[in-house]
């Protein structure tokens, strides 16, 4: 294998490894202020920050996640470990779905198990979530470094290094972006999908309370 693609390869499964996830044992059993929240994020989200002047979870986003109702409202200013699940959702939700969609999602969330008193809470969701995205961790590490070999191996008549490099890399975005793109279409279908069987469910109800 050419000494520029391993380096590639060992380079991608770096940056693979460096990417922060807030494991359920490190958000807080106690309730925060809004600053200690936003602390908080910044300490454990670090390396998702594409600049360093980069802000991850503001004042005002935290606010206007209320606003839209993807977030309940904080208890005395406080805000508990239902809202810090919530939150870090979100976070990863923004990236990709409208704040349409992403309340679409939670809505169900926050209605159904947040809160003290639910059998099944949000701790216990996203202690199962987290264990089903660690596992898919190394799945999508193989699948990048498979796009990445594919990629060098593409334009290799091109005589010119730096063009060819800059067409390799064109490549890669686009198997990655392509990839984004056809999840991207199954979350919305599967959000759309769930969102007719909730109307439905409601019609029915009203026709069975008129009858």
């Amino acid at each position: 294998m050419d000494k520029r693609v391993r380096d590639g390869i060992l380079s991608v499964i770096e940056d693979m490894k460096r990417i922060d996830y807030i494991k359920p044992t490190d958000v807080p059993n106690i309730d925060l202020y809004m600053d200690q929240v936003t602390t908080f994020m910044d300490k454990h989200l670090e390396t998702t920050r594409r600049y360093s002047e980069d802000k991850l979870l503001t004042k005002t986003m935290i606010n206007n996640y209320t606003k839209n109702n993807l977030l309940p409202s904080p208890n005395k200013k406080k805000y508990s470990k239902d809202h810090m699940y919530l939150l870090i959702f979100i976070y990863y939700l923004k990236n990709i779905l409208s704040i349409s969609d992403i309340q679409k999602v939670l809505k169900p969330l926050s209605e159904n198990f947040f809160g003290e008193g639910r059998a099944l809470t949000l701790e216990d969701i996203y202690t199962e979530v987290f264990g089903l995205e660690s596992e898919q961790s190394m799945v999508v590490t193989r699948d990048v470094v498979r796009k990445y070999q594919k990629s060098r191996g593409s334009f290799e008549k091109v005589q010119d290094e730096k063009e060819r490099k800059l067409l390799q890399d064109f490549a890669l975005i686009s198997m990655l972006s392509f990839d984004v793109y056809m999840k991207k279409q199954l979350i919305e279908a599967l959000i759309d999908e769930n969102e007719t069987l909730e109307r439905e469910g409601k019609e029915r109800e009203g026709r069975g309370k008129t009858k």
